[in-house]
């Protein structure tokens, strides 16, 4: 592992900094500024050369600045107040040739300025104000080009010369003694104020009604709103309005090329937050062809900024984006005046129903007995015949119907001690048929309900998926009000417990392989033999469960979609699924593909390699592994990212390069780049062979012996297992 950046700013550390910080050859960043750090800057701080950006002010620093004359990488270097001796301005500053910004302010600088100072070639900001600097502000003949912004106040300068050449320098010279003997005040003598009244909305629209905004192009819409913060340490662009047009121009372009639904984004408000060096911008995201955005559009617009994939221009540094509520959603129709309109009405219709009262509660009792008959008549499994009670094997449809009271009696009266898991569909239960089988039993709560109809369609397709990578469905229960699944029980739990440790599993390289082979044929199974063809939509390593063979079963897809028309080659649907696994192009554009189920189980097979979960500690694992990757070296110089247990307990790893080419290859960022199932189920047999191995040979006879393997699962149906039943629930984003 390498350490780039040390970000400890904004603590209250004491003490001093430590000589042993200088070993750390690899520090690009270094903030420690607002602290309470003490003693001498360390000189040891010049062997870190490949140091970019140098935060050390507002501690408590005495003694004199160090040369950092090897810093030569270094962009931004503020040292601003601390308590050091009074000193000259270093004259090693013109040797720091990649130099941006300087920040010296209130450390005792005395002195007149060098004649090289301002001679660093990238040098745009400097800050020298509260110091003892006198004698002659000149820039010299060779000052950088790039130079914006240099503010000297509060300091002895009783003469500037003005550069000839470059005009568009913002000096600031206020409380100095120049400007205290001229009669007429100079621009410099003023104490330059941030324009925040700047704004990309031209003055001349009309003004809009109804919480509306005027965009550029001066149409009303409700825009998402919302403030960038932008992490760089000074910004003499708070003056200068051709930094935010640039801005401006870049945000806009980037929604274009990447065909997001906005028309236009507007910047405003612009200030600075001088204790943190953070610049603070106001956005507004105009909608395309609408008044208001819908909701995957909002979605889609804070996922660029939230997810970084937008990068601002390089002299803004990092940011964030914190986004405003927003609630004009256009697929949730009506406005403040429909929302009167329906409150209104709401009123009236709530006098009128009670003077009816009386007169339904009659008929309610009359029609008690027909709606009755009228349930049993509709009741969509009526012609299944539900009545039976026979716990044999399924008798219609492929699927046995049990009633409530068996398995009622199957998981003794569903007590705490069968209770094994459950998500947002509900809990699991164990359950033992009088036969003796193991059974694993999926209860819905109230609030995850479908419909009679809904639930004969799902059981109706489920019960026609027979494979032996794919969990089994043994039997349904529509019975007082309640819908149960019924399936084999898995004793071995979800592939993501054994990956993290929870079922006592040990995982070498050649049991993963089976398991991405098994997943593998069980997804290439849903996708082209099924009848219909189903995409599963939420593949993730919870969702592949491990038998007592470890034999890989693909659960939980119930939140399937079906592919019923050949000519369809998609569904449209509102985004669905785990975040980690997401297809970025589903995310875009809601249309649903098995080319979704791809990127998925890449992910999964990124998973295999490394042992973690797709994010974890904000941190990407396609986009680690893309990062780390180096072809040219052994396993890709991947070694870091390895699992532990594969270098551990694996000599064999023939094949491993083409499996992380397999896996990345699922992961493309567009659809037509990725591998068919069937097409990924081919290469993985061929991984297998190049390593030796049978790919017909079933997992727990492939690598040792199972018991090896065990040391004491744990409840195979965590929360993460069956985490989504047959319901179809609301839109669920959340890293699991």
């Amino acid at each position: 592992m390498t350490l780039i950046h040390v970000l400890f700013d904004g603590n209250q550390f004491t003490g001093k900094i430590p000589d042993t910080l200088s070993l750390v050859k690899t520090l690009t960043v270094l903030r420690l500024d607002r602290n309470k750090l003490t003693g001498n800057i360390p000189t040891s701080l010049n062997n870190l050369t490949s140091l970019q950006e140098l935060y050390l002010a507002n501690n408590e620093f005495t003694g004199t600045l160090p040369s950092l004359t090897s810093l030569t990488s270094l962009y931004t270097l503020d040292v601003s107040n601390n308590t050091l001796e009074s000193s000259p301005i270093p004259s090693w500053i013109s040797s720091l040739r990649s130099l941006a910004t300087l920040r010296m302010e209130g450390i005792k600088l005395n002195g007149s300025i060098p004649n090289s100072f301002f001679s660093p070639p990238q040098l745009q900001t400097v800050i020298l104000k509260k110091n003892q600097i006198d004698s002659t502000l000149d820039f010299g003949a060779s000052f950088s080009n790039q130079l914006e912004f240099v503010n000297l106040q509060y300091n002895n300068i009783d003469v500037y010369k003005q550069p000839s050449s470059n005009t568009r320098i913002q000096v600031m010279l206020a409380d100095n003694p120049v400007c205290q003997e001229l009669g007429n005040r100079p621009s410099y003598c003023s104490a330059i104020q941030p324009n925040t009244s700047y704004s990309t909305i031209p003055p001349a629209c009309l003004p809009c009604d109804q919480g509306r905004e005027a965009s550029p192009s001066c149409c009303c819409a409700h825009p998402i709103t919302g403030t960038l913060y932008f992490g760089s340490p000074s910004f003499s662009g708070l003056f200068n309005s051709t930094s935010f047009e640039i801005l401006q121009k870049a945000i806009a372009d980037f929604f274009k090329k990447s065909s997001y639904p906005v028309d236009s984004v507007a910047i405003r408000n612009i200030r600075e937050n001088a204790t943190d060096h953070q610049l603070l911008i106001d956005l507004l995201v105009f909608p395309l062809g609408r008044e208001s955005f819908n909701e995957s559009g909002m979605s889609l617009v804070n996922f660029a900024f939230s997810n970084q994939t937008y990068k601002p221009p390089p002299r803004f540094g990092p940011y964030i984006f914190r986004a405003n509520p927003y609630n004009q959603f256009s697929d949730r129709g009506g406005s403040s005046s429909s929302n009167m309109g329906i409150i209104i009405g709401a009123a009236v219709g709530a006098v009128v129903l009670l003077l009816l009262l009386t007169l339904a509660g009659v008929y309610a009792l009359r029609q008690r007995k027909r709606a009755d008959r009228a349930t049993d008549q509709n009741n969509p499994f009526a012609k299944w015949n539900t009545s039976k009670s026979s716990i044999n094997a399924p008798q219609l449809m492929g699927a046995k119907a049990f009633t409530f009271e068996e398995l009622k009696k199957c998981t003794e009266n569903f007590s705490e001690a069968n209770d094994v898991g459950g998500g947002g569909y509900g809990k699991v239960y164990r359950g033992i048929l009088p036969s003796g089988q193991l059974i694993a039993i999926k209860r819905a709560q109230q609030g995850s309900l479908q419909g009679g109809l809904e639930f004969k369609t799902e059981i109706e397709l489920l019960s026609r998926v027979h494979h032996k990578n794919v969990v089994r469905l043994l039997g349904f229960c529509f019975d007082r009000s309640e819908q149960m699944l019924v399936y084999e029980y898995i004793p071995n739990g979800s592939l993501r417990d054994s990956l993290s440790g929870k079922s006592g599993i040990r995982l070498d390289w050649t049991r993963r392989l089976k398991i991405a082979l098994g997943s593998g044929k069980g997804l290439a199974y849903l996708h082209e033999l099924a009848d219909p063809p189903i995409i599963h939509r939420d593949i993730k390593s919870n969702n592949i469960l491990l038998d007592e063979n470890l034999t890989a079963k693909v659960a939980d897809f119930g939140l399937s979609k079906i592919v019923g028309d050949p000519e369809k080659t998609h569904v449209t649907t509102q985004v669905k699924g785990t975040m980690g696994y997401l297809d970025p192009e589903y995310y875009m554009t809601n249309q649903l593909t098995e080319k979704s189920d791809v990127y998925g189980f890449g992910v999964v097979m990124l998973e295999l390699l490394t042992g973690k979960s797709p994010i974890e500690r904000g941190k990407y694992v396609v986009r680690e592994v893309k990062t780390k990757m180096n072809k040219t070296r052994s396993l890709y110089d991947l070694q870091e990212l390895m699992d532990t247990t594969i270098i551990a307990s694996s000599s064999n790893l023939k094949g491993f390069e083409k499996y992380v080419d397999l896996a990345l290859r699922c992961v493309e960022e567009e659809g037509v780049n990725r591998p068919s199932m069937g097409e990924v189920v081919k290469e993985i047999e061929n991984i297998m062979q190049l390593a030796g191995l049978n790919p017909n040979v079933d997992s727990a006879s492939s690598s040792r012996t199972y018991e090896e393997a065990i040391k004491g699962s744990g409840d195979p149906y965590g929360k993460g297992s069956f985490e989504y039943s047959g319901n179809f629930p609301a839109s669920k984003l959340e890293p699991q």
